[in-house]
């Protein structure tokens, strides 16, 4: 095992079911195994279950989602822990909130179409925010704006996860993160 060169927080955004749980999932075995370094994993499931479970799905309450993200993300990052956040933060504003906020911000863009993300879904989301079922879902209902330059765009509908790994694994060797 070997030392970190430095400290960084990976944010995985993307619709819904477009694989950022899965890409984070085998990035987070794969760095545990090949590094010694503190690494957390922070998920939309386990953040709204213990420190966004008070918020909604409004505008202003994914805001506040995002912002309470970043915050925990700051005080893991500067304490030498790698963080591995998968949000959707469909919005440009909050993902240029988050980079200004933490040191080492890696943007990664899980990129799979509409149709791809909404074919993996075995919850049937994307159906029930097309029946109005569920409001203020994002593809649908709201906004997904893509990032413009993201440090690393995985195209996960043509890709292997194993790929897509690989991908962010080559760019935080050759970022001198590793």
């Amino acid at each position: 095992m070997k030392k970190p060169k430095k400290w960084f927080v990976l944010w995985l955004t993307g619709l819904s079911w477009a694989g950022k749980s899965t890409v984070a999932d085998n990035l987070f075995s794969l760095l545990k195994e090949k590094w010694y370094s503190s690494m957390e994993r922070l998920d939309w499931d386990i953040v709204r279950e213990n420190l966004t479970k008070d918020l909604g799905f409004t505008k202003e309450d994914r805001k506040t989602n995002i912002e309470r993200v970043a915050f925990v993300s700051k005080l893991l990052s500067r304490n030498w822990v790698w963080v591995l956040s998968t949000f959707i933060s469909p919005y440009e504003s909050e993902r240029t909130m988050v980079k200004n906020h933490v040191t080492n911000y890696i943007e990664v863009f899980i990129n799979a179409p509409l149709e791809i993300c909404e074919a993996r879904d075995v919850k049937w989301l994307y159906k029930k925010a097309r029946e109005w079922i569920i409001p203020n879902f994002t593809g649908i209902s709201d906004p997904y704006e893509e990032p413009a330059n993201p440090h690393i765009n995985l195209k996960t509908w043509e890709e292997s996860i194993d790929e897509s790994v690989e991908k962010v694994y080559r760019y935080l060797r050759n970022n001198w993160y590793l």
